[in-house]
C-alpha cells in the first residue's frame, strides 16, 4: 500500500511539473519527423490568449511585456520600406549565418526610426500538419525576434505571428517552392 502511494505522488508531481513548465508536444503528420525543438501549444500570438488574459500580466519568453493591441489592428503600415525575407532550412527554426545580415538591416532601420514597430511573420512550406506548421512558424518568428533584441531593438517594438503554411510566397510543390515558403517576413508599422 505504501509503494502505491509513493508512485501516485511521484506521478502527480511529475504531471504538475510538466504543466507548470508549459510542456510542448511535437505535432507532425510526418510520423516522427519531429520538431527540431518546435512544439505545439498556444503561442503569445494566439487570438484566444488576448481575449482571456489580463494583458499587463502576459510576458514573452524573454521577459518582455506583451502589448494588448496587435500592431496591424491599430497602426498604419509603413509604405515604401521592404526587407528581404529570412529563409530557413527544412524543419528548422535555426538562423543560418547567411540570413543574419538581413536581420541586421531590419535592426538598423528600427534603431534609426524610433516611431516604427515590427511584426515578424513566420511561414512554412506545405509539408506537415497545420498544428505543427503553426508551431514551427511561431518558432521561426521568435528566432528572428530574439536576434533583433540581441542587436539592441527593444522587445516591446516587435510582435510575432505565425501563419504556418497558410500564406505561401509561391504556389506549387517541389524543393524550390518549399525553400521559398520556409521564411520569416517583416511588416513595419508607424506608431
Amino acid at each position: 500500500m505504501h509503494i502505491r502511494s509513493v508512485v501516485f505522488v511521484n506521478v502527480a508531481m511529475a504531471s504538475l511539473l510538466l504543466l507548470a513548465a508549459g510542456c510542448r508536444m511535437p505535432w507532425s503528420k510526418r510520423g516522427g519527423a519531429g520538431g527540431a525543438g518546435a512544439g505545439g501549444g498556444l503561442g503569445l500570438d494566439d487570438p484566444t490568449l488576448l481575449e482571456t488574459t489580463d494583458i499587463p500580466s502576459v510576458y514573452d519568453n524573454m521577459g518582455g511585456l506583451v502589448s494588448g493591441a496587435r500592431f496591424e489592428d491599430t497602426l498604419a503600415p509603413v509604405q515604401g520600406v521592404t526587407f528581404a525575407p529570412v529563409y530557413f532550412a527544412f524543419d528548422s527554426y535555426a538562423l543560418a549565418p547567411s540570413e543574419v545580415a538581413k536581420i541586421e538591416q531590419v535592426a538598423m532601420h528600427l534603431q534609426q526610426n524610433a516611431n516604427h514597430v515590427l511584426v515578424v511573420e513566420g511561414h512554412c512550406d506545405e509539408r506537415g500538419s497545420n498544428e505543427y506548421n503553426l508551431s514551427l512558424g511561431e518558432n521561426r518568428a521568435i528566432s528572428v525576434r530574439t536576434r533583433l533584441v540581441e542587436l539592441g531593438v527593444l522587445g516591446d517594438r516587435i510582435q510575432t505571428r505565425s501563419y504556418g503554411e497558410e500564406k505561401p510566397a509561391v504556389m506549387g510543390s517541389g524543393e524550390e517552392v518549399w525553400r521559398l515558403n520556409r521564411r520569416g517576413e517583416f511588416a513595419l508599422f508607424q506608431k
